[in-house]
């Protein structure tokens, strides 16, 4: 029943806010029913259809609460699948939640710790410093007198979501199977994308960890700070960590009156995230103002870890290829790549898809910070991935999230900063490190201790092989090898040398019988 009313509820709102407008266009619009539908829609009373379609879609998720605010959240980073004007009103949502009673959040606690908050802590602020859709914060003081900031879930919040997940997913199954554009615009699995943070966010246990991470990833680092997180205090429903202090990122002002150097600061930035992508594959996702403070020394101070990116070896080093041929004006390469990484279709002309890209990127170099739109550059990257039919990635979703983050902090800190003259030479050493002979030491150091398990067992490995009736197997394998000995010149002798050291055991084992 109570989902019921929700979905009744929701309906409502939609009716109200006019969102039936998105459901007929380039589908029902098109059928006479749908026409009619829409004429009748629009004379309902309490329907308020003046704003522009996005700004009443904005409204009416916050109308619909937290959960459906956060969707919206995420559905903004998707600007392959969403019109321009409705990402850029999406970016707009903030979590606005009033906080809960400070009752239920020592209830909270007791419940997660066996003991009272008068016990746990020296002392607990009852008035939280910040509330948002799944938690809220309060600063205390831990038995030793260390100053600590305590963040509590949301009671009760498991229910609404699970229900609000189920009728987002039902809805999405909705628009697949009945517009035109449903399969292209892939509702549900943007749905299980959502659904996937939502639930890692509400175990912070997880997020503690995501924040110690990190904080290992910079330790000792002149930009960034991470709090420390005190793991006697922490529980699935609660994280407690060090308390910061610091002045918002966003409070620009108050930064130059502190004397901070806002260019060399905007350029640290810049540097913070191509670490955090190139360097460690691990990054914040959720780098909008509110989770940025800067510290007394000029220190970055980064907050609430409970959406992180993780990026795999191949997926930096095809982003670092790219970076850095775009950096360079070589388009041919960044369509090369695209081509080898397998993201276009085999068959796709590089000079078309060179063409495309040059005309997309080379009116934004040579060009400060403040005269460049990457929504829309990013919009016009989308088109034209449509176009060639490129394959959009999941695991970079979170990337572009965090990269429009980063471009709207430093439009905010320094409209004059050159992001490109920036990040070029971090790329550039980012791939002497990895590609030249740095990084062959590198990869000798991390493979050596998985060579010298393996070598001594190579002579057992291969008399049990040739032991057994499987030659036909060990053919293919012998095959195997030759084929990859024609694909890199450098494993010949590799090659010959266990081929060989195979014969010296078959002539062993027919001396023994």
């Amino acid at each position: 029943m109570g989902r019921l009313i929700r979905l009744l509820r929701i309906i409502r709102i939609a009716l109200r806010f006019g969102l039936d407008e998105f459901a007929f266009v380039g589908n029902a619009a098109a059928d006479r029913g749908g026409r009619v539908a829409g004429l009748v829609l629009k004379l309902l009373p309490y329907r308020d259809l003046a704003a522009p379609r996005a700004q009443r879609l904005r409204l009416a998720l916050e109308a619909l609460g937290p959960i459906f605010v956060k969707f919206g959240q995420v559905l903004s980073t998707r600007r392959d699948l969403l019109p321009a004007d409705i990402a850029d009103e999406l970016a707009k949502l903030q979590d606005q939640v009033p906080p809960f009673p400070s009752e239920l959040a020592a209830a909270q606690i007791e419940k997660s710790f066996g003991r009272p908050v008068s016990e746990l802590f020296a002392s607990f602020d009852a008035q939280p410093v910040a509330s948002a859709s799944i938690a809220q914060v309060h600063f205390a003081v831990l038995p030793d007198g260390t100053e600590a900031a305590v963040k509590i879930l949301r009671p009760g919040m498991m229910p609404v979501i699970q229900r609000d997940l189920g009728l987002m997913d039902s809805a999405a199954w909705l628009i697949e199977r009945l517009f035109a554009d449903g399969k292209r615009l892939r509702p549900r699995e943007v749905v299980a994308e959502f659904a996937k943070h939502l639930n890692d966010e509400m175990d912070l246990m997880r997020e503690a960890a995501n924040a110690n991470q990190l904080r290992r990833n910079f330790a000792g680092s002149p930009f960034l700070i991470v709090p420390e997180i005190y793991w006697d205090f922490c529980a699935p429903e609660v994280m407690t960590m060090q308390r910061m202090y610091g002045t918002p990122i966003s409070h620009v002002d108050k930064l130059r009156e502190l004397g901070v150097d806002i260019p060399k600061f905007a350029r640290a930035g810049v540097e913070i995230f191509f670490a955090q992508v190139f360097r460690d594959g691990y990054f914040h996702a959720d780098m909008h103002p509110g989770n940025i403070f800067v510290s007394s020394t000029g220190q970055y101070i980064a907050l609430d870890f409970g959406i992180m990116g993780t990026l795999t070896d191949i997926d930096k080093n095809y982003l670092a290829t790219n970076f850095l041929a775009f950096f360079q004006r070589d388009y041919k390469r960044v369509a090369e790549a695209h081509l080898e990484a397998g993201w276009v279709p085999a068959g796709t002309r590089i000079d078309e898809l060179e063409s495309a890209i040059r005309a997309v990127c080379e009116p934004i170099f040579d060009r400060p910070l403040k005269e460049i739109k990457f929504g829309h550059v990013l919009l016009r990257l989308f088109q034209t991935s449509r176009r060639f039919g490129v394959r959009i990635q999941p695991q970079l979703v979170m990337l572009q999230k965090t990269l429009l983050n980063i471009e709207g902090m430093g439009r905010d800190l320094d409209p004059e900063l050159d992001l490109w003259t920036t990040a070029k030479p971090y790329l550039m050493r980012w791939m002497d490190e990895q590609m030249g002979w740095r990084g062959l030491i590198h990869s000798i150091k991390t493979e050596a201790p998985h060579w010298a398990t393996l070598v001594p067992q190579l002579p057992r490995l291969l008399h049990k092989l040739l032991a057994t009736d499987r030659l036909e197997g060990f053919d293919h394998i012998v095959r195997g090898l030759y084929a990859e000995q024609r694909r890199r010149n450098h494993l010949l002798t590799l090659g010959v040398a266990l081929l060989a050291a195979i014969l010296a055991w078959q002539v062993f084992e027919a001396l023994l019988h």
